[in-house]
């Protein structure tokens, strides 16, 4: 697989949302991941051109930072509780729009935004589309829990089916701390027939923050492909 290819597919879906949705004036979530960079530098492109008025809530400390590298207006829910559009990337996505996201560790900041969004744009290359849930994502579903939860939570994910892993921090020994202080668990369940229903379940469960499975949630997706076309679906 080429990453060229990748990084293409990525940028063109990133341009082509941007380019079919923003508007003048407006409130404006960005995502987190590799995926929404090329998004927040087409936003930046458009917002300096134009002399627009766009202000950006994020959802993690990479996006905040990638907002004010671009000189783009930094706005919080605190400010601005309701937002007209959010843009972020997904892990998997199905043809029903559900989807999988957490895998860089910003699940719960991104569903708050995601939820005070009047519409949801996703993006994401050709990798990212599939039938059902699991069948390309093979990390488990992130599910973000309190730290002295970890445990009793893991059996009790096992006894659901789901083998559960603590993510572990990639620059130091230990698990991943979340920008809410928290632990991630990423629990296989493999194919997910029922989507809705898991994330119900796992949402239910005492310890548990929020779960990375995004279900009625994303409006519309643009998924660049390895030609340098992208597919739109609604």
């Amino acid at each position: 697989m080429n990453p060229n290819d990748i990084e293409r597919a990525k940028n063109a879906a990133a341009v082509l949302a941007v380019r079919e949705n923003l508007r003048n004036n407006m409130i404006l979530g960005i995502g987190s991941g590799s995926t929404i960079i090329g998004a927040v530098r087409e936003i930046a492109n458009i917002v300096n051109s134009n002399n627009w008025n766009i202000i950006c809530v994020p959802t993690s400390y990479q996006a905040k930072s990638l907002i004010t590298e671009k000189n783009l207006f930094l706005g919080s829910l605190d400010q601005y509780p309701e937002l007209d559009l959010a843009i972020d990337g997904v892990d998997e996505i199905t043809y029903n729009l559900e989807a999988i996201k957490g895998g860089g560790g910003c699940l719960v900041q991104e569903k708050i935004i995601a939820t005070c969004a009047k519409r949801v744009i996703a993006i994401g290359d050709w990798r990212k589309i599939s039938n059902q849930l699991g069948e390309n994502w093979k990390k488990g579903v992130p599910v973000e829990i309190i730290p002295e939860a970890q445990v009793p939570l893991t059996h009790r994910l096992e006894k659901m089916g789901g083998k559960a892993k603590l993510r572990e921090g990639k620059a130091k020994i230990g698990p991943l701390i979340t920008d809410n202080g928290n632990f991630i668990l990423d629990v296989d369940f493999g194919k997910i027939s029922d989507p809705e229903k898991l994330d119900s379940q796992l949402k239910s469960l005492t310890g548990v923050v929020d779960s990375g499975l995004f279900i009625k949630i994303i409006d519309k997706v643009y998924i660049g492909l390895k030609d340098g076309n992208v597919e739109i679906l609604d």
